[in-house]
């Protein structure tokens, strides 16, 4: 049986800087969005952990703001250093795409 979990780790970090980088956000609202484009067994316990590599590695910054909910919210935006990974990330995920899906569907190694 395949674990897709162990496949969507090593590009967590890409999906959530994609959905920052259209918007700051909070890790709640990251795990729904991700939810709704796809992931739905991802769960907030996957996210925060991720955020907080993120933030360590400088991709990341945060600020805490006054929800409408209750307590305060912990937002999430990109750093300069963040949109550049995120740019290198997409790159390095297309080309890979490209080339499982061409030696899955059959295609010749030249």
């Amino acid at each position: 049986m395949i674990d897709k979990a162990q496949i969507l780790k090593g590009l967590l970090e890409g999906c959530i800087l994609e959905v920052i980088s259209r918007g700051e956000s909070y890790g709640y609202q990251i795990t729904e969005d991700l939810n709704n484009m796809g992931l739905p067994d991802l769960n907030e316990g996957s996210v925060y952990p991720v955020l907080i590599r993120l933030q360590k590695k400088g991709l990341l910054r945060s600020e805490s703001k006054k929800s409408p909910l209750g307590p305060k919210r912990k937002y999430f935006n990109l750093t300069d250093s963040g949109h550049d990974y995120l740019k290198d990330f997409k790159e390095a995920w297309f080309d890979i795409s490209n080339s499982v899906t061409s030696i899955m569907e059959g295609g010749s190694h030249e």
